[in-house]
């Protein structure tokens, strides 16, 4: 397999030369790659894209669960097929090591798997049956039966943090595919050789499962035009991002001028915070800070669900436990940040607390002469001198935090009730701490997608009961997520059948039940 700096247009390649090209920038030494050109795609291209998508939507959405899922486990084999070439790729865009980039690798394998070992039993489809009862009085009942469906043609925009599991073939991609919809990718400009890589695994996985042509494109591009024209074309039902609340906010109000607004499921900003609490600070105070510190400092603080904040109550305790975190981030290395954008996003925002004057700088990390590396950052502030100032919620993407230490239990709560929506939440708490704690959680409840108990936001695990979203504005609908098997539910929807005869029924909600799925018959699980 070769980078040639193509668009992949349903089963084809197509070399286009469209203005100047562009190119990604390896940061560890700050040089653009020039080896291959990279050209934003044509309006034709795109609209070429869309098409077959739209034609193969018609097919696509009618294959079995079985079939779809052989798509996903060849997705996934092609994936590991493409071997070193794929994570030495990836390492020089995004200068990520390469232990990172084989579990990263992994666990973009592992969800294919997962979504196309889930899908095959039909649980998902949510069949729901309430049989006709003509006797009913006063009224009699028809024969209600509902399924879900593919809502169409989905673009996903790949993410600059995560080049595999949250890009070409991540997420959204995966329960998109396994829902029974097409799939147009945006490549992520910062790492278009291994976008391009993944994207002809995917091509291939198509070919060898006879699966539409069209079920899978992927367009390259750097310029907001390239994902403006995506959203806004009519053939295009739902919309897939992870990146910054700018960008997604962007696409979000985008897709609401449309004709026919769709959804556009961005998963965005987060500071997620961090609370302690008195008893867990006494028991566990050095334990906690080096731990948060590594969790701050987790590949270069470049996780959506980075600690940018965290509270601790004002004590003797915590006096010991700064302490123990000046040491713990004097230690820390800075690393080189995935963008020369990010990177200076990073310089941009710690800048900005530094020069607010509210926020005191108590340790930083190791510098490195890497122009690209981030230099892990620590803040302090006051809870009663900063509650006013909206620095305290604002994300800084990267590996700094801010410590804010409080007064009394009433500034705990009153800090968890001024939050904003956040993918997470954190405590770490003893038994001495139960009554804050129980009236933490139901506060916290409301405003993030997962609370995590003495541990750290930043794993993120594939699994049926993950939730990665949370209230505006973590996310644009903090009613899904977009990691774990329910990421499906944003590409399906409910279609109810009345008293449509048996052969005119999708084969879901068919009285024999020839595909052996789990249903709600009247009220009562079946199988």
């Amino acid at each position: 397999m070769k980078i040639q700096g193509q668009q992949i247009i349903g089963l084809t390649l197509e070399q286009y030369q469209n203005g100047d090209p562009f190119y990604p920038v390896n940061p560890n030494t700050g040089e653009e790659i020039k080896s291959v050109d990279y050209y934003n795609a044509s309006t034709d291209h795109m609209n070429q894209a869309i098409q077959l998508a739209a034609k193969a939507h018609a097919d696509y959405k009618n294959t079995t669960a079985k079939e779809r899922a052989e798509f996903l486990r060849a997705i996934a084999r092609e994936i590991e097929n493409i071997g070193p070439l794929l994570t030495d790729t990836a390492g020089a865009e995004t200068g990520l090591p390469d232990g990172r980039l084989n579990g990263e690798r992994g666990r973009t394998v592992g969800q294919l798997n997962m979504f196309a070992d889930w899908i095959e039993d039909g649980a998902y489809l949510q069949a729901t049956i309430d049989e006709a009862m003509p006797d009913r009085t006063p009224m009699p009942r028809s024969d209600l039966r509902k399924v879900n469906q593919p809502i169409g043609p989905v673009v996903v925009f790949g993410a600059s943090n995560f080049p595999l599991a949250f890009s070409v073939a991540g997420g959204d991609t995966a329960s998109a595919l396994a829902a029974g919809c097409p799939v147009v990718v945006k490549g992520h400009p910062a790492h278009p050789g291994t976008s391009e890589l993944v994207g002809k695994a995917i091509q291939e996985a198509a070919r060898k499962t006879n699966m539409p042509d069209g079920v899978f494109s992927m367009v390259q591009g750097n310029t907001h035009e390239v994902g403006q024209y995506l959203v806004m074309h009519p053939r295009i039902k739902a919309v897939g991002f992870t990146g910054s609340f700018g960008g997604g906010k962007a696409l979000y109000d985008l897709a609401q001028t449309r004709p026919t607004p769709i959804p556009v499921y961005a998963e965005m900003g987060s500071t997620n915070p961090v609370f302690i609490l008195p008893g867990a600070l006494k028991a566990r105070g050095p334990k906690i800070a080096a731990g948060l510190a590594g969790s701050i400092n987790l590949g270069a603080g470049q996780f959506c669900t980075n600690p940018g904040v965290f509270m601790v109550p004002d004590s003797d305790e915590s006096e010991n436990f700064t302490q123990d975190l000046q040491t713990a981030f004097t230690d820390l290395d800075s690393q080189t940040m995935l963008t020369p954008g990010i990177h200076s996003a990073y310089t941009s925002g710690t800048s900005k607390l530094r020069d607010s004057g509210a926020f005191r700088v108590l340790a930083q990390g190791q510098s490195e002469e890497n122009k690209l590396a981030g230099r892990p950052t620590l803040f302090q502030a006051r809870y009663a001198d900063v509650k006013a100032n909206a620095l305290i919620s604002e994300e800084v993407f990267g590996p700094a935090s801010i410590m804010v230490t409080s007064d009394s239990t009433d500034e705990i709560l009153e800090f968890a009730k001024s939050l904003d929506g956040h993918l997470t939440a954190t405590i770490h708490a003893e038994d001495s701490d139960s009554d804050v704690l129980d009236q933490l959680i139901p506060v916290l409840q409301e405003k993030v997608g997962r609370i995590i108990f003495n541990g750290y936001p930043t794993g993120v695990e594939v699994c049926h009961a993950m939730v990665h979203g949370g209230p505006f504005p973590a996310t644009t609908d903090s009613s899904t997520t977009s990691v774990g098997t329910s990421a499906i539910y944003r590409f399906l929807r409910p279609v109810c059948y009345q008293d449509i005869p048996d052969q005119h029924l999708p084969d879901a909600l068919k009285r024999d039940n020839p595909l052996g799925i789990p249903r709600l018959v009247n009220g009562k699980q079946e199988l």
